[in-house]
């Protein structure tokens, strides 16, 4: 669960819109693989190495398909993508226009000048393309992960807090400003004054995101200044449809923001999984199942989650469907997820037929 800036002109103007229903939105388009890797048949990312080298290949295939961003999970103790720097580096040296993100990195995990460093230096690479997502994190592996890696809540904290912490702290080093006393004597002449980490990239601090999965958390990424995200998966907090409460969550979140006074405009993204049938290798993967309605249950003991539909779809039926969704309207980013172990040609189709058959009738493009 999560706890989830460089647009155009164009996309700038649109977004000054207010309210739950809004009108449509030119939307960034990208995809969100959580970069599992297994044995199980029919699986072509079998191994660690496949997952990482395809996610590469991927991000140049969406690129090259006219996509917008390529985004990844990360998730640890799990075969899947758990350190992202390294893959959003090379992603970033292979590719020259797409947005490189995170949805998100957890931060109960992350020393936060470390994390600033690699964040830095994977940014340099890109060009100032990286759009970091941090938040809390979601049920894990292994019972406290965080433990493992050397950090503890403080007295009084919870994990949730600690992570919390870990952001604040992130998000301070970002602006560049010195803080470490330096070496009368050291090995290399410093610059006058107190030191930074390094390598230091202008302009990441406003290209920060946080899941944001309930109004208090949307509303507190507001006040720190960041950009939200929102998956699949949120708190349950009414009786209302996924997307109804999804929407609200923006909403919150655009009028904290307003209430702030930051001086730029913020971005909102939301996750789908949205599947085009249009052809025999669609209908066979996504055809028959059935979860087109939300689902309901306990992702701990304390927490009831709501988890969004799939759409899946032909062309024209999945535009009347897209259309009610009030949450994509409300964000200017969307990220579709892929089902990343089908391969690298068939997650380049599937965000194909989107951008092509179901994007331009709805308005995004």
């Amino acid at each position: 669960m999560q706890d989830l800036g460089g647009a155009s002109g164009l996309t700038s103007l649109r977004n000054a819109a207010r309210g739950v229903h809004v009108d449509v939105r030119v939307k960034n388009i990208g995809f969100l693989s959580f970069g599992h890797w297994s044995s199980s048949p029919g699986s072509q990312a079998t191994s660690a190495s496949d997952a990482l080298l395809q996610s590469i290949d991927l991000a140049v295939a969406a690129e090259e398909l006219g996509a917008d961003g390529a985004y990844f999970r990360v998730h640890h103790f799990a075969r899947q993508l758990g350190s992202p720097f390294p893959l959003l580096a090379a992603v970033g040296a292979r590719t020259n226009r797409i947005e490189i993100g995170t949805a998100v990195i957890d931060m109960r995990y992350e020393n936060p000048l470390y994390m600033a460093e690699d964040a830095g230096a994977a940014d340099l690479i890109s060009g100032g393309r990286l759009q970091l997502g941090i938040s809390r994190g979601s049920p894990e592996q292994v019972i406290d992960g965080w433990r493992y890696f050397g950090y503890e809540p403080q007295d009084g904290e919870t994990d949730a807090d600690m992570a919390r912490r870990h952001a604040e702290e992130f998000l301070e080093v970002l602006r560049g400003k010195g803080f470490a006393q330096p070496n009368p004597r050291p090995m290399f002449q410093n610059p006058p004054g107190l030191l930074r980490v390094e390598p230091h990239s202008p302009g990441l601090r406003d290209r920060i995101w946080w899941g944001a999965a309930s109004q208090r958390t949307a509303a507190w990424a507001a006040q720190m200044g960041m950009n939200m995200q929102s998956s699949t998966l949120i708190t349950n907090e009414s009786a209302k449809p996924f997307h109804v409460q999804q929407a609200e969550q923006i909403q919150v979140f655009r009028d904290e923001w307003q209430k702030a006074g930051h001086e730029r405009e913020p971005r909102v993204s939301v996750s789908r999984s949205i599947f085009a049938l249009v052809d025999d290798r669609d209908r066979a993967y996504f055809g028959l199942r059935n979860q087109d309605t939300d689902e309901v249950g306990l992702i701990d003991a304390q927490t009831q989650a709501i988890f969004g539909r799939t759409y899946a779809a032909e062309p024209g039926e999945l535009i009347r469907q897209l259309k009610e969704d009030e949450a994509i309207a409300a964000a200017d980013t969307l990220l579709l997820t892929v089902p990343n172990q089908l391969g690298v040609d068939y997650n380049a189709h599937v965000l194909d037929s989107i951008l092509t058959h179901v994007a331009p009738a709805l308005g995004w493009r």
